[in-house]
C-alpha cells in the first residue's frame, strides 16, 4: 500500500504544487493549517508529513512542539517545508526533531527524491528498532527464566539441607522473611545503607537461603542429636561455616557466577561471628564482620531462640528479643540491633504467630 502523506501549508499554490508532485506515488492530504493537521490526526496516522515554517496561527516549530508531546503520533517523521535559509532556523528545526528542510520554491524531483530517501530511511529505522526491541523481549524472558532456574537450584539446596536436618524445620523460610523485613527498616533509618549501596535486595534476601549448606556434610549424629553436644561434636558443628564457604566457592569458580553466589558465600561464612570477637570460624569482631553476617547473626539467633529444638524449648517473642537487646555490643552489631529492636511487631508478624 502507497505511504500516507500529510502536506501542510498556508499558501494553497504550494498545496498543489506538492500535491501534484506527489499523487502518483503516495496518499497525500493537503491541509492549509496546523489546525486542521491535527483534526486530521485525530483520524489518520501518516507516514510523514510535510509541514510549513511560516504559518498563521500556530508556526511549523509550535506545531512540532505539540506534535511531540503526544505519543500517538510523536514518531511521524516530519520534514520542513521553508523558505528560511538561515543557520539558526534549520538548527532549531533540526533539535525539534525535524529530519530534514526542503526549501521553497522545491522542484518536483527534487522533493520526490528526497521524500523517497527519508522513508526508505524511516523505514529501515522502524524495522530495526522492531527487531531490536523483539530480541530484547527474549533477552529480558531468558533471564526471567534463568533467575527461575538459579533460584530453583538455590531453594533445592536449601531444602536438601533442611530436610537432613529435623531441628531446624522451617527456618531457612523465616530467616528470609525476618531478613526482608530487618534490611527494610535498616535503609529507612539509613543505617549501614553506604554498605548496602548497589545491593539487589530481592538477590541478597535470596542468597541468604544458602546460610547453612555447609551442613550437608555434618554427620546425622550430630545434626539431629536430641541433647547439648559434646565439646567435640560442637566443634565438628561449627565447621558448617568454613564448609558452607568452600561449597560456594567452588560453584562460583564452576559457574563464574559472581553477585549472588559471592553474598551466599559471605553469609554462609560469617553468620556465626560475634560483635565482640568471640564467635567462629574466624574470630572476627565489630566491623572487620562483613555486614551480611551482622546482619544474619540477629536473625539466626532469634529464630533458635523462639523455634523448638529437640534439646530445648522455645522460648516466647518478648523474652527472646530482651535476650537479643542484652547482647547488643557484645554478640551482635549495636546498630543494627537497636533497629531490630524497633521492629519486633513486625518480626513476629513475619514469623507468623
Amino acid at each position: 500500500m502507497s505511504k500516507f502523506i500529510f502536506v501542510v501549508d498556508d499558501n494553497a499554490t504550494n498545496l498543489t504544487m506538492a500535491e501534484e508532485a506527489l499523487a502518483e506515488q503516495y496518499r497525500v492530504i493537503a491541509l492549509p493549517s496546523a489546525a486542521k493537521m491535527f483534526s486530521a490526526l485525530e483520524k489518520f496516522k501518516p507516514d510523514l508529513i510535510l509541514l510549513d515554517v511560516q504559518m498563521p496561527g500556530m508556526n511549523g516549530f509550535e506545531a512540532m512542539e505539540k506534535l511531540k508531546e503526544n505519543d500517538l503520533y510523536a514518531d511521524v517523521p516530519v520534514i520542513f517545508l521553508t523558505g528560511l535559509s538561515d543557520n539558526i532556523s534549520e538548527a532549531h528545526g533540526i533539535e525539534l526533531g525535524a529530519m530534514d528542510f526542503i526549501m521553497k520554491p522545491f522542484s518536483k524531483p527534487v522533493l520526490l527524491n528526497r521524500i523517497r530517501n527519508h522513508l526508505h530511511l524511516d523505514e529501515i529505522i522502524r524495522d530495526r528498532t522492531d527487531r531490536l526491541r523483539e530480541r530484547t523481549t527474549q533477552l529480558v524472558e531468558r533471564t526471567e527464566q534463568l533467575e527461575r532456574l538459579k533460584n530453583g537450584i538455590v531453594f533445592t539446596w536449601a531444602d536438601l539441607v533442611e530436610s537432613r536436618d529435623a531441628n531446624t524445620g522451617g527456618h531457612i523460610n523465616r530467616t528470609a522473611s525476618y531478613l526482608k523485613v530487618l534490611i527494610d527498616a535498616m535503609m529507612e533509618r539509613n543505617v549501614c545503607t553506604n554498605q548496602m549501596q548497589g545491593w539487589d535486595i530481592e538477590s541478597v534476601i535470596a542468597s541468604a537461603n544458602l546460610h547453612d549448606i555447609g551442613k550437608i556434610l555434618i554427620p546425622d549424629s550430630i545434626l539431629n542429636k536430641p541433647g547439648p553436644l559434646t565439646e567435640e561434636e560442637f566443634r565438628t558443628m561449627k565447621t558448617h561455616a568454613t564448609e558452607g564457604e568452600r561449597i560456594i566457592e567452588q560453584a562460583i569458580e564452576r559457574t563464574g557466577e559472581a553477585e549472588f553466589l559471592q553474598n551466599a558465600r559471605i553469609f554462609a561464612a560469617y553468620h556465626h561471628e560475634r560483635w565482640d570477637g568471640k564467635g567462629y570460624p574466624y574470630g572476627l569482631n565489630g566491623t572487620y564482620i562483613p555486614l551480611q553476617g551482622r546482619i544474619m547473626a540477629i536473625i539466626d539467633v532469634y529464630d533458635a531462640l523462639v523455634s523448638n529444638r529437640a534439646y530445648k524449648k522455645a522460648i516466647p517473642h518478648d523474652e527472646a528479643f530482651n535476650t537479643i537487646m542484652e547482647d547488643s555490643g557484645k554478640h551482635f552489631d549495636p546498630s543494627i540491633t537497636e533497629v531490630f529492636g524497633s521492629i519486633g511487631n513486625k518480626i513476629k508478624k513475619a514469623r507468623g504467630r
